[in-house]
């Protein structure tokens, strides 16, 4: 009996060790990917949105614009962000003060329910993804929609139906260029981004493989339902 006991206690000692090395790889490794890409320099955050009123130029259809939240900064951004409005006018650019920091979960459902468009960009301004790469985003939910939808077609039964009516979402990736990584990144490194693959292929299932991503697109109507279920204020999980 007391043999049965030892096992059972080393078993539980082992599965408390595996436990608590997927906890810190998740922290460390989430951490490192949300922080690696910022920059100190508060007006490098923002794009500047020529590429889109370019588009606006050559296609009448399309209209944009860009909300920026400002997450109870305490440095120059609202100052920067404020600057975008009057250089491209309040119908283009919308700033949303919080107050006080709340978290980033918080900042992206306020921006999300507060904004106008039928397709979403969700967008880091960290400066880690090109705000130019939406159309790639976009693509692939038009290309989703015509698809298992049938949107787009001339025979399509209501002429009034649109796609922001459709819930879809489209992630962006980095994870194709984690191999060129591999080989420049500290051991230990590779270790903790292995943990936390591991973490997210038993909790999301295998079809994702870059969670830590901002750069996320949604129609209007997935927005609607992801974005007012939303509980964490500090963190975001997402399960589509």
């Amino acid at each position: 009996m007391g043999f049965l006991w030892s096992i059972a206690e080393l078993l539980v000692a082992v599965i408390f060790i595996i436990a608590s090395f997927l906890l810190t790889a998740v922290v460390s490794e989430a951490y490192r990917r949300r922080h690696d890409n910022t920059h100190d320099d508060a007006p490098s955050f923002f794009e500047d949105p020529n590429s889109q009123k370019q588009r606006a130029g050559k296609d009448k259809s399309f209209t944009y614009e860009v909300v920026i939240v400002d997450d109870g900064s305490d440095d120059a951004t609202k100052q920067v962000a404020f600057d975008f409005v009057k250089k491209y006018t309040v119908d283009n650019v919308r700033v949303i003060l919080l107050g006080r920091n709340h978290g980033k979960g918080e900042a992206i459902r306020k921006g999300m329910l507060h904004s106008r468009g039928e397709l979403l960009l969700m967008l880091d301004a960290d400066g880690a993804t090109k705000v130019t790469d939406l159309e790639k985003l976009e693509n692939q939910i038009h290309a989703v929609a015509s698809k298992e939808f049938r949107v787009g077609e001339s025979t399509s039964s209501d002429s009034s139906f649109r796609i922001s009516d459709i819930p879809l979402a489209a992630f962006g990736s980095r994870a194709h260029l984690e191999e060129q990584a591999l080989a420049t990144r500290k051991w230990y490194r590779n270790f903790l981004m292995k943990g936390f693959h591991l973490v997210v292929l038993l909790t999301a299932g295998s079809g994702i493989r870059d969670t830590q991503c901002g750069f996320k697109m949604f129609t209007r109507a997935a927005a609607r339902k992801l974005f007012t279920n939303i509980r964490l204020k500090r963190q975001m999980v997402l399960r589509c």
